[in-house]
């Protein structure tokens, strides 16, 4: 019998910013955010993307099996995905039985503690190793104003992943004018010192380079004037949110690459999971 299908924008077969290893990642459609910052409004509409049986994903995913060697796995990212939650549960389900080290980059914005919302979290986080977080905005009214939704949610559910040792990876896009602030960066670090469950902390400086999809779409690019933040800013922004502090990925995670030293992070946002 056939299982859920799932709404899929696109795929990558050889990730390597994504998660620990090589992975291959599943970019699902459909988010219910509107960051200004997002660089795949193409994603924004989940029925648009294509169908797939989490079957046919897994076993186009195992296609690539051999590349990942003991690192890598794969990663559904977005899009958010805790929108097609029964098909990322199916998915993994799968992968555990393949031995597939799994991952979910999400931006959190679906989560809720109650009700059966809670549950198909609770039971997909049984299939998942490791969590790519957003911390989109710290400040409440500046988070609204930034995604066009409340981040209490969010916060609510990092303390959920905390409470069951749930290992994160927390990503933090840096804007000038927006987030690109030390008093919210201050609070930002604050806030992470809380949780146990932080095995990485990065910085993603903003960039334009997703300007030209809104162009296409015939949607206004709200941060068109908005320049990248320069290195000082972001060595910076690296320093108080004690991102060398945080190396359990190198080694603690299951899976995790363990090189010794920190793989280079991307000098602009990947954008993926800012959508």
């Amino acid at each position: 019998m056939e299982g859920t299908k799932g709404y899929i924008h696109s795929f990558e077969s050889f990730g390597s910013v994504d998660g620990p290893g090589v992975r291959y990642i599943v970019f699902l459609s459909g988010c219910p955010l509107r960051c200004k910052f997002c660089h795949n409004p193409d994603t924004w509409n989940m029925t648009a993307g294509q169908t797939y049986s989490a079957s046919e994903v897994l076993e186009k995913a195992l296609r690539c099996k051999s590349y990942w060697d003991k690192d890598g796995g794969i990663t559904v990212s977005g899009g958010e995905p805790l929108l097609q939650m029964d098909f990322v549960t199916e998915l993994f389900t799968l992968a555990k039985a393949k031995g597939v080290n799994t991952c979910i980059d999400t931006s959190g914005a679906t989560f809720s503690s109650e009700g059966e919302a809670f549950e198909k979290f609770r039971r997909l986080m049984e299939v998942t190793d490791l969590l790519l977080v957003d911390i989109k905005h710290i400040d409440e009214e500046e988070h609204v104003k930034l995604t066009g939704r409340t981040g209490k949610n969010i916060r609510e559910m990092f303390a959920y992943l905390d409470s069951i040792n749930k290992p994160i990876w927390i990503r933090h896009v840096l804007v000038p004018g927006i987030t690109d602030n030390d008093k919210y960066l201050e609070q930002t670090r604050d806030f992470i010192r809380t949780l146990h469950n932080v095995y990485r902390v990065e910085i993603l400086p903003y960039h334009s380079l997703g300007k030209m999809k809104y162009d296409q779409l015939g949607i206004d690019y709200v941060l068109k004037d908005t320049e990248s933040p320069t290195k000082e800013r972001v060595e910076n922004a690296r320093t108080i949110l004690e991102c060398s502090k945080y190396r359990r990925w190198e080694s603690e995670l299951d899976g995790a690459t363990d090189c010794g030293k920190d793989t280079p992070v991307s000098e602009y946002a990947c954008g993926r999971n800012c959508c």
